[in-house]
This record gives C-alpha cells, structure tokens and sequence, in this order.
C-alpha cells in the first residue's frame, strides 16, 4: 500500500528538513539512554552465549535454543536497534538507500528467528514433561543444533522471498529523503500468520499443555508418595525440576509475547486500514522499539530466573574462565 499524495508529500517535507535540526540535550539524553540500553543487549547476551558454549555442563537441547535465541538478541543490539534508535531521535534516515533494505532484512529475520526460537522452546518443554522417556533418548545436543541451524535458514529464506515481493530491494523502495519506512502491502497479512498468528498459538497451546501435564504429575506423586514415601523421592525431584524449568520459560515467553504484541497490532492496524500516515509511520517507529527492547530484558530475565546464569555469569566476570579445566567447573544448583 502507498501514502496518498498529500501524507506522502507533508512526510517528505519534514523528513527533507530532519537533517538541519539542531541537537538539544534532550537528543543527549535519548543518546545515553539507547547506548546504554545498546550496551545491555550486547554485553548480557554475550554472557549468555559465553556461557552455554563455555561449560559443558550447560550443553543441553533447550540451552541450544536459548543459544540460537541469544544470538538473534546480540544481533539486534549489534545491526537494528543503534539505526533505530538514531533513526528516532533525528526523526530521519541518514544511512541511505541500500543499507536501509540491509537495515529491515536484518529487523524482519531476527524478529521471526527469536519468535520461532521461543516457539520450539515450549515445544521442547512440552515433550520433555509429556514423554520424559523419548526426550532423554530422542532428544539430543545434535537434535538442538540440527532445529537451531534450520530455524535460522529457513527464515532467511523466507524472508529474502517476502521483502522481495513487497520491494525492498527495488531503487523507489524509499520514496523521500530521510526515510528508511517498510512499505506494507496485503501480503503483510500473510507475514502477520506466518510469524506471529502460528507460532504465538503453538506457544499458548503448548504451555497450557505443560501446566496441566505438570498438574496431573503432581496429583499423581501426591497419591503415590502417601505410601511409598522413598521410592517417590526421586520422581519427585525430577518432576519438580522439570516443573521449574517450565515455570521459568513459561515467564521468559509471556514476556516475549508481551513485547511484541503492540508492533504486531499495529501491523495489523495497517493491513486493515490500507492506509499509511506520518503519524502512523510516527507510532509504529516507537512500537517497533518495543520488541527491540526485549532483546536487553532477556538477559536480565535469565539473570533472575536460572541460577545457571548467575554462577557462569560469575565465573566469566571474575575471569576465573581462563583457567584451565574452567569449562567443567559446575554450574548447575543442585536442586534445579
């Protein structure tokens, strides 16, 4: 879909004109605060790569997905979220033409790298609790890399193909100076589906499966521990870690899902409406920091919510890592 003539003409007027505005301590303000919001994103993520790749101990399939996840997040902090930022506080695109199609390849890939990332999280935790046996057998460190490399590709792919149809990459992609704006066509109802209709639906289904699994083992170790106290200690333990890890990707999804609902209603907005103005280009430029933003809190969630984190992020920050046989030191609480 186009801006009408008079939107496109009034947008194009203040985006000409977005060069000569002068820098005011406001503008320094919201430059301290994207650098350091830019600075969490990238350090925290890297110790959360650090951390799975460093010790052996942490070389799970879930962790393997956690990984992929870290490293769509250090991307973004890498190539999306210091244009954006710049981008919205000089209220224009100063990085011309060709980097600003490399700039929404790179925003719509990791966006639906992260979402299906998170999706086939709950997907593992679901046959984790609903079948412990296939997933202790089945389910391995291959497995984990051989979802990761095909998530990661298959979004590429996919992406390339849809940003193509709506013509990113043609020379009138950017039709007035100063902006970097995608333009929606209808086809953006297929991407709306596609990368956050199914995999968001798969991800509620999937934990209110989880809960109620994790519920009826409850009841079950409830029953039996009443008279085989001993033998049920074991089982318990077991159900109650897998309870917690659920608990706690449980807690990382929403957050997620939370995060990226407002762009994708916006989106939607768009998509029903057919109609782009400055001032929707305005909203969406600010809902789309939103999901960016999730990128910093991940960290800061895993720092909460696994122990893991906590002790690898310690060992790294302590530089105790650079001791030899660090990689088998452990990590892991004893009771998670």
């Amino acid at each position: 879909m186009n801006l009408t003539e008079d939107h496109q003409r009034k947008f194009c007027v203040q985006s000409s004109s977005c060069l000569e505005n002068e820098s005011t301590a406001v503008d320094v303000l919201f430059y301290v605060s994207a650098a350091a919001a830019v600075f969490l994103t990238v350090c925290g993520n890297l110790l959360v790569i650090i951390s799975i790749c460093h010790f052996k101990q942490l070389h799970t399939p879930t962790n393997l997905l956690l990984l992929s996840l870290a490293v769509a997040d250090l991307l973004v902090g890498i190539t999306v979220m210091p244009f954006h930022f710049i981008m919205l506080i000089e209220s224009c695109w100063v990085f011309g033409t060709m980097f600003c199609s490399i700039f929404n390849l790179f925003l719509f890939n990791l966006t639906c790298v992260s979402i299906y990332n998170v999706a086939f999280i709950a997907v593992d935790r679901y046959i984790a609790l609903y079948d412990p046996f296939l997933y202790s057998t089945k389910i391995t460190v291959k497995s984990g890399l051989i979802v990761s490399f095909f998530i990661w590709f298959l979004s590429f792919l996919y992406n390339i193909i849809f940003l193509n149809f709506n013509g990113l990459f043609t020379e009138n992609n950017i039709t007035c100076p100063g902006e970097c704006m995608f333009q929606c066509s209808a086809m953006c109802s297929l991407d709306f589906v596609v990368v956050f209709v199914l995999p968001c639906s798969s991800i509620i289904v999937m934990y209110l499966n989880i809960f109620a699994i994790a519920k009826k083992h409850a009841n079950t170790i409830t029953s039996v521990s009443k008279q085989h106290t001993k033998a049920s200690e074991g089982m318990h333990h077991t159900m109650a870690s897998e309870r917690k890890a659920a608990k706690r990707l449980g807690i990382l999804v929403s957050v997620f899902i939370l995060f990226l609902l407002p762009c994708y209603l916006g989106l939607l907005s768009t998509v029903l409406s057919f109609e782009n103005t400055s001032l929707y280009i305005d909203m969406m430029n600010i809902f789309g920091c939103i999901p960016l933003l999730n990128s910093s809190i991940n960290p800061i969630l895993y720092a909460l919510l696994y122990p893991w984190f906590q002790k690898s992020a310690k060992v790294i920050l302590t530089l105790r890592i650079f001791s030899s046989e660090s990689s088998h030191i452990n990590v892991l609480p004893e009771t998670s």
